[in-house]
This record gives C-alpha cells, structure tokens and sequence, in this order.
C-alpha cells in the first residue's frame, strides 16, 4: 500500500476507534455521514474499476503469452530449415573447393604436355643441317597435338561446366539462406515485441490488482466508520462502472510533450513516442494519479486515472514529481526525460490501447 493510502486509511481508522468511545456514540451529523458515505461509494467503485482492468488485463496477458508460445515453435522449426540449409551450403562450397582443386591440377599437366609438345613440333631447320630422323619426330608431335588437344579442351571444360553449375546452386543457397536469415531476423523482432509487451502487461496486472486490494482496503475502513455512526452502507451498482464517453470528460488532452511525436499509433506501436533530452512531460489532462514508479522494461511511469474506463500511461521518465492518489492538472510536469531519451504516451479504453489522435490533434 502506498504511503498516500495508508495515510488516508490510517486517518479513517483513527475515526473509527474514537467512533468506537462512548464518548463518539452519538450519531455523527448528516453531513459527516453524507461525506462518508460519498466518499465509500468512490472507492467501491474504483475497486471495481480495478479489478475490472486487472481481470481485462490478464485475458490479454494470456493472449500474449498464447502468441508467444506461437512465435517460438515457428522460430524452432525455422531453426531447423536454417540449419539443413547452412549445411547443403557447406556441402556444396566443399564440393566446388575440390572441382576448383582438379580443374587446377588437370589445367597444370595440360599446359605441360602441350608445351612439351609445342617444343617437338617446332618449324625444322633446312633438311641438309637436320637428319631425317628428327623430321620424323616432330611431324609425329604436331600429329600427338591434334589427337589429345580435343580430349584434354573436353575434360577442362566438362571440369568448368561442373564448377558453373555448382557456382550457380551455391548462389542459390546462399540467397535461401540469406531469406531465412531475413524471416528469422523478422520473426526475432516479433518475438521480442511479445516478450517486452508480456512483460509490460504482467506488471500492469500487478499494479492493478495492488491498487484494487488499497481501494478495498479503504472501502472497508470508511464501512466500518459509517456503521459505527449508525449510518446505512450501500453497495453501489455495476452500472456506475461503466466506461465514459470521454477520457476526462474532455474532447481534447494536452500533449505531453509539446514537439512533434517520432513515432505514432499504428505500425506495431500502441501509443506515441517523444524523442525527449531532459524534457518536462505533462499531464494530459486533470486527473488522479493511481500509479508512479517503476515499471520493468518501461523506466519510471505514471498511469492517469481519467475517469470510468479510461487510463493514460506515461512511460520513459527518468525522475518523477507525483506520486501516486495525487490530484493533478491539466499540463501539470508528472517527471522529466532522460538524457536522450524517450518518452511513450499510451490512451486505454477499457485497458485496451486506442489511436489518442483523436484527442491530441
């Protein structure tokens, strides 16, 4: 319980056990018990209303946690095609390694035995200075030439051929490794944008549900106080819950930062964001503040209570100015930025994120 809540609830208990006195057993004036009872009826309500969004929250905590369970039997079986695919690539640079090894060797004894060949096969001297012999054995060579040159031109270039061919497939593979290298980058970035928004969502359930057991808490200490004045104690109905038309009752919220946002709703993104250097963010509009402090993942937040259904989370805060159950204003700083940093803005209906175009344009 926040240091707000057990003062306010501390104060209540204080009432109730002088109400408890022989002293205090008369019947408090109409007005005490009118403020009392005033003053339950907003905390059964924002029980509610929290318990509510708690229970909201945790149907799309599991949905996220559904997804993500999704997300890594794809990146497992991704993981696999990958694999198999890294290893044909190997295969194949292997197999073109040994194709470029003998079409090296097979090109080397070529070029020796067509330059041994070329040497028999020289243009003679005149007949009178050579024997008759040696005229034989070069015209034997240039017959040697024309017989082997076109099986060893066949052999180097069925060698070639294969080495082409096996370029080819490996350019092949590589361009499918580099799309399963792009679907597992992808599927990635998908993967961590689950995981950070499951972790988000799991702490707005705890946060939720904290600031539903405080109201309750204070619920039961103001019921006990009205019932120690012999006042009557009412549960108000499930109909008071209901969702506003409006976010503060206003058509239009103040941005939190006055610059033109970096990124906006849509495109994977549930809110806006500020890139912010040590800037003033304010409240959007006059509301009750029901949580400040630390969020996993989020940096200092504060989550405006902006009437029946209505919440505006300020996330990215590097120090904060409220705290929670303060009242604030319209434009009133709920902290600042860190040094180069970044300032999210989330509108929720019902605890799930809308488009706060609408209200900050």
């Amino acid at each position: 319980m926040r240091t707000g809540g057990l003062l306010r609830v501390a104060g209540v208990a204080v009432l109730a056990l002088a109400a408890a006195t022989p002293a205090a057993s008369r019947r408090a004036p109409p007005s005490e018990l009118s403020r009392l009872q005033a003053e339950y009826r907003d905390e059964a309500v924002r029980a509610q209303r929290l318990r509510a969004d708690a229970d909201a929250a945790r149907n799309e905590l599991r949905d996220l946690e559904e997804r993500l369970a999704e997300l890594r039997r794809e990146a497992s079986a991704e993981d696999v095609q990958l694999e198999a695919q890294r290893a044909r690539l190997k295969e194949l640079s292997d197999r073109e390694g040994r194709l470029v090894g003998e079409l090296s060797r097979e090109r080397g004894r070529q070029g020796r035995l067509l330059s041994a060949l070329q040497m028999m096969s020289r243009r003679p001297p005149p007949p009178l200075l050579v024997p008759a012999d040696k005229a034989v054995d070069t015209v034997r060579a240039a017959i040697l030439i024309k017989a082997v040159a076109p099986e060893l031109q066949s052999r180097a270039k069925a060698l070639s051929d294969q080495q082409a061919e096996i370029g080819r497939i490996r350019r092949l593979a590589v361009l499918s490794s580099e799309r399963l290298l792009t679907t597992e980058s992808a599927q990635g970035d998908r993967r961590a944008e689950v995981e950070s928004l499951t972790a988000r969502k799991t702490a707005l359930v705890a946060v939720l549900r904290a600031e539903a057991l405080t109201a309750e808490r204070s619920a039961r200490v103001i019921e006990d106080r009205i019932r120690a004045l012999g006042g009557q104690v009412s549960t108000p109905p499930a109909t008071e819950t209901q969702t506003a038309s409006r976010p503060a009752g206003r058509a239009r919220l103040s941005p939190p930062l006055s610059a033109e946002p970096a990124e906006r709703y849509g495109g994977g993104s549930s809110g806006w964001r500020w890139r912010a250097d040590r800037a003033v963010v304010g409240a959007p509009a006059a509301s009750r503040v029901a949580y400040a402090g630390p969020l996993g993942g989020w940096g200092q937040v504060v989550i405006l209570d902006l009437g029946p259904g209505w919440r505006a989370v300020v996330a990215g805060l590097e120090t904060l100015d409220v705290q929670a159950d303060q009242r604030v204003a319209d434009g009133q700083s709920l902290g600042r930025s860190g040094r180069d940093g970044e300032v999210y803005f989330e509108l929720r209906r019902d605890e799930r994120p809308i488009d706060p175009r609408p209200w900050l344009q």
